[in-house]
């Protein structure tokens, strides 16, 4: 059976919400982030040499980052299911938005975090390069969901999945606050019912522990 290895307020949330979506059963192992710093328990080391949440386990082998385990699952374990198959017309519309969640769009809010998390480490030159990044990524979204939603014109699909979480963890930085269809987007994909059993199984995700109380060391 697929075990899935979780950690706690993180982006393996959206695996826990992909699996229910498509209704394949799955072993879940819960990992607690470590209280002081944060970062992934020794427990997940065990599982991978990278130690992140999420990691899958199947046929001996384990998988970590998300955008795979996505592809995998979909195309392996679900016969195609919440993907788009190589000969759709929007193939390369879907590989866009399954990769640009983890690239382009999730870079410039790590940052954007970290200078939180830090009490502002990343520095005055970095946080104007980051900002204008989450910027113009930003109004980008907000412009292709003004013409359509999800992300792809067919409808819902495993890369509405891996977008949800880049918005899920923008919005207590403020960045959703100029974008209303982004947050609406946000909203709907929320009030789905396998992404309540998700979280029902996951924990719900407290995302302002990402703004601590004392700064946290950058090392």
């Amino acid at each position: 059976m697929l075990k899935v290895h979780h950690l706690s307020n993180s982006r393996s949330q959206r695996i826990l919400w992909l699996l229910e979506e498509l209704d394949l059963d799955y072993e879940l192992v819960l990992h607690p982030r470590d209280p002081v710093t944060v970062r992934s328990p020794e427990s997940l080391f065990k599982i991978h040499p990278l130690g992140k949440g999420p990691t899958i386990e199947h046929d001996g082998g384990a998988l970590p980052e998300s955008g795979a385990i996505i592809d995998f699952v979909t195309r392996k374990l679900a016969g195609g299911r919440l993907s788009v198959p190589e000969s759709s017309p929007e193939f390369s519309d879907y590989l866009f938005w399954l990769l640009y969640a983890e690239g382009s769009a999730m870079g410039p809010v790590v940052f954007d975090l970290l200078d939180g998390m830090t009490g502002g480490g990343c520095g005055e030159a970095l946080r104007g390069f980051y900002l204008n990044e989450v910027k113009h990524s930003f109004d980008f979204m907000e412009n292709v969901l003004s013409r359509q939603e999800p992300f792809l014109a067919s409808g819902f699909t495993a890369a509405d999945i891996n977008m949800t979480w880049v918005l899920e963890l923008s919005e207590p930085c403020g960045h959703l606050e100029a974008h209303p269809r982004m947050t609406a987007y946000l909203r709907r994909m929320q009030a789905r019912p396998a992404y309540a059993r998700a979280m029902q199984k996951g924990g719900r995700q407290d995302l302002t522990m990402f703004r601590p109380a004392q700064p946290l060391p950058l090392t």
